[in-house]
């Protein structure tokens, strides 16, 4: 099994689409005012949708080599400036325009095999 696809719930159309265009994704479907679908360099694809409401509980994390030139490379404004955390990533976090968050950072080997991990 892999992930490769992520769709969030969004307010906003054109806001949303300008957000994820200037986070660097790159628009691969545009289907207004409903739907748009974006990739990665690396080829993952991750998708907005119109919806009435969006809870607050979404988190969508794209990893970066550099989370400090990445998001000081950005024109938008950060939730949260980056950060070493204790599970040994170091984070930044910004708002889409719906209020869903964004986390960019860097894991490395320690988002499949922190020192913590269940052995099998």
């Amino acid at each position: 099994m892999k992930l490769n696809q992520v769709t969030v719930s969004v307010t906003d159309y054109g806001a949303a689409v300008d957000f994820y265009t200037r986070l660097g994704l790159r628009q691969i479907v545009d289907a207004p005012p409903r739907y748009a679908r974006f990739e990665t360099p690396s080829g993952e694809t991750f998708s907005i949708h119109l919806a009435d409401e969006v809870g607050s509980s979404t988190t969508v994390y794209f990893e970066v080599e550099d989370v400090d030139a990445f998001v000081a490379a950005l024109d938008l404004p950060l939730a949260e400036a980056p950060a070493d955390q204790d599970w040994l990533w170091r984070e930044a976090r910004l708002a889409d325009p719906s209020g869903n968050i964004v986390c960019i950072y860097h894991a490395g080997d320690n988002r499949r095999f922190p020192p913590w991990r269940i052995g099998d």
